[in-house]
């Protein structure tokens, strides 16, 4: 008998359009394995909600995997160390896996490819990250380029059918009983939204796509109404890799009106794993070196402003419903991440960072490159990135985009309260605050705290 092959798993949980699973099932039996490891990534291990999606994800592979003669084998540690360890047990020669370009799974990469042959495959993006450069060679910092030039390369090749069996070794090795690896809340269990709004895996990634098939031709005139079920909400499938954006590419392509808005959103995901490639501590540091600077605020006030801003009371209705949200179901509408992001940072004048680390924690699609890469155009830091004088104005956003149906929703306190008061009451029901800062106020001071830097 051939000896067995691994296939390395990691932000890649699916067997539909997975490389790596084909390649080694040409190879011999297959070992498909997912390491726990949370030393390489240190302080950029998976949050608390990226951790029960993980649980789920996992759960649902293993039975894909079964129905197919296989199983998953889970071990914990640090991935070089636990792969060349189940290499030597098995008899394996080889490990076929999916590229990652976050800093620290090319560490890994690097790493293993040291003790083992190391194979790596393409399928996680659209096109390769570093492949789109410009007519000089160089990689591109400014999305509308990037994408110009990566839909000369589109239509993406067309996606691999899951195999419909996978050769099984002689012997299974040990595995990890995922129970154990307590990934899921226990005390307290805040997971019931969750549980309510997703199901993780490659059948809930397949039924999120063809619900919104039906709507991708509308995407553009409805995306920013957070009151309307508009968006695709396969952000955490695409970035656990339970669907490969090939897929999705090829589903919806044909689908007509705005699609190409939507396109390009799928795109955005790409220009920021090429932003991470050039810039592996984007998620860290200002891209801009003046706004080394800033006078962010910080001590006692900052504190608790903050606070305010993560438990969704800040007396800002449409940014606390975000907040809520987000905290409910590890998931926030886009328009609303956008005006949520900006009031942290302009409005509380505090380090866009900090948010950064709080959606890490608490997003379901906690993805580096997006995660960073939003966040620092958001606050004007990025290398192509929002002006930080263009300061978003949440009541004024919050009608604009017909937000009053999302607020009742996620703020039960004004649940009975009608448009257009809803957006910013005159009166404050059921304890809901008042605003922890003017909007004149807040929008004066981020200005003043911005023209300092020209002076410095």
């Amino acid at each position: 008998m051939k000896p067995p092959v691994i296939v390395w798993l990691r932000r890649d949980l699916r067997l539909a359009d997975q490389a790596a699973f084909h390649a080694a099932a040409a190879e011999g039996p297959v070992i498909p394995v997912y390491v726990l490891d949370d030393e390489t990534p240190r302080h950029r291990r998976m949050g608390a909600a990226s951790r029960w999606w993980l649980h789920h994800s996992l759960a649902s592979l293993d039975a894909d995997l079964r129905a197919r003669g296989s199983r998953l084998v889970l071990r914990r540690g640090r991935c070089e160390d636990v792969l060349a360890a189940l290499a030597a047990q098995t008899g394996a020669v080889r490990v076929h896996a999916l590229h990652h370009y976050e800093p620290w799974w090319r560490n890994a990469e690097r790493a293993v490819a040291q003790r083992l042959a190391l194979v790596l495959h393409h399928g996680n993006y659209l096109a390769p990250p570093g492949s789109v450069r410009t007519g000089a060679g160089q990689p591109y910092r400014i999305y509308t380029p990037f994408w110009r030039a990566l839909t000369e390369q589109m239509p993406p090749p067309a996606p691999l059918a899951a195999p419909e069996t996978l050769p099984a070794p002689e012997a299974w090795p040990e595995s990890d009983a995922l129970a154990d690896w307590a990934l899921l809340p226990v005390a307290p269990d805040w997971a019931g939204g969750f549980r309510a709004e997703w199901t993780p895996g490659e059948s809930g990634a397949r039924d999120r796509l063809a619900a919104f098939a039906d709507r991708a031709r509308r995407y553009a005139e409805r995306r920013n109404l957070p009151s309307v079920e508009a968006t695709s909400r396969l952000s955490p499938h695409l970035h656990f890799g339970e669907i490969s954006p090939a897929t999705i590419w090829h589903a919806v392509r044909d689908a007509g009106g705005s699609v190409g808005t939507f396109l390009g959103e799928v795109g955005w995901r790409d220009y920021a794993q090429n932003v991470i490639l050039q810039f592996p501590d984007y998620g860290a540091r200002n891209a801009r070196a003046p706004f080394d600077q800033m006078a962010w605020r910080t001590g006692p006030e900052a504190n608790r402003d903050f606070r305010a801003w993560c438990q969704g009371r800040t007396g800002y209705p449409i940014v606390d419903a975000g907040m809520r949200e987000l905290w409910a179901s590890g998931w926030m509408h886009n328009r609303v991440r956008m005006i949520a992001a900006s009031f942290l940072i302009k409005h509380l004048l505090i380090d866009w960072r900090r948010g950064e680390q709080w959606f890490w924690d608490t997003l379901v699609d906690a993805d580096y490159g997006s995660n960073a890469v939003n966040w620092q155009w958001s606050a004007g830091t990025g290398v192509d990135s929002n002006m930080f004088v263009r300061i978003m104005a949440p009541l004024t956003q919050s009608p604009k985009f017909d937000a009053g149906d999302y607020i009742r929703r996620w703020v039960p306190e004004l649940a009975g309260v009608p448009d257009p008061l809803v957006h910013d009451p005159p009166v404050r029901p059921g304890g809901y605050p008042a605003p922890i800062i003017g909007h004149a106020a807040g929008r004066q001071r981020a200005l003043e705290a911005h023209a300092a830097l020209k002076t410095i």
